[in-house]
């Protein structure tokens, strides 16, 4: 997959996509006891039924702590792939941390927009892609790969970026330009998007006695385990970015033979829409 390395780090040095792995490899030293047991109580809470003994394959494994949760919570055979050779990189890191010697957990550099490479994974019981296909360039044809990849009767989990109209096209405007400022320059985007993102949350915080407890909390009930730098450096600099209403997405997987088992939606603000789909089993083949 030395292409995928190449095409990524290249798209990088034009300003054409953000380095997702070098901001995961920083997050890697946030990782904890308290994050990981977030992270598998969020995992098991979008799939809606236990992980262990079933397959499990991580699109787009980003830092890799929720291949990392997935193996914890007992999944048969882990496959961990990404874009990235920096989010790869990650994602070792934590196999070698936690699981070094097991075999049944493979991790990879793969597109999934490359058929070629998609057509040596098989089939999964689970197939987990959150906030990654919306990043790729191009999300529908992401979607449709993630989702030829679930097996009968399997289960498919993804989150995408809610459709704001107008908002989604500044957002746009703001991480095409924070990729294209030299590095040194990017705090002149990052920084104001930080307190705007920030402000109400931590003004809400100080006028209730408790400051900063929004900031101190993050990652916990319901934050995946995640850290708030980060994830602000994340959304800033998403790039690629597409973004769609939940009721296509939801028409998209159905047309592929797709029931909804579970949605959970960003409140129509800014964010992800949560989707687990099951594939539904065509009785004929049976």
């Amino acid at each position: 997959m030395t292409s995928n390395s190449t095409d990524a780090a290249a798209e990088v040095s034009r300003g054409e996509r953000f380095g997702f792995g070098e901001n995961w490899s920083r997050f890697l030293r946030d990782i904890n006891e308290s994050r990981i047991e977030e992270a598998e109580r969020s995992l098991l809470a979008l799939v809606g039924s236990d992980i262990s003994g079933r397959s499990f394959i991580d699109v787009g494994s980003g830092s890799g702590l929720f291949s990392l949760a997935a193996k914890r919570l007992g999944a048969r055979r882990l496959h961990s792939f990404d874009f990235d050779p920096q989010s790869v990189a990650c994602a070792r890191e934590l196999k070698r941390r936690y699981f070094s010697n097991d075999e049944s957990w493979t991790i990879e550099m793969g597109s999934v927009l490359d058929d070629e490479y998609l057509a040596t994974l098989n089939k999964w019981d689970i197939v987990y892609s959150w906030g990654v296909l919306h990043h790729t360039g191009d999300m529908w044809k992401a979607l449709d790969r993630a989702a030829s990849l679930v097996t009968e009767d399997g289960t498919l989990v993804v989150a995408i970026y809610n459709d704001q109209g107008s908002v989604s096209q500044h957002w746009t405007t703001v991480k095409r330009a924070y990729n294209r400022l030299p590095r040194r320059l990017r705090f002149l985007v990052l920084w104001p998007a930080f307190i705007l993102l920030w402000t109400p949350s931590t003004v809400r915080d100080l006028f209730r006695g408790k400051p900063l407890k929004t900031w101190r909390n993050y990652g916990q009930k319901g934050g995946r385990g995640m850290s708030p730098w980060r994830d602000v450096v994340d959304w800033v600099g998403g790039y690629p970015f597409e973004v769609a209403k939940p009721e296509r997405v939801f028409d998209f997987f159905r047309e592929r033979g797709f029931s909804l088992g579970r949605l959970t939606t960003c409140g129509g603000g800014l964010g992800c829409n949560q989707f687990m789909f099951r594939k539904i089993v065509d009785a004929e083949s049976r």
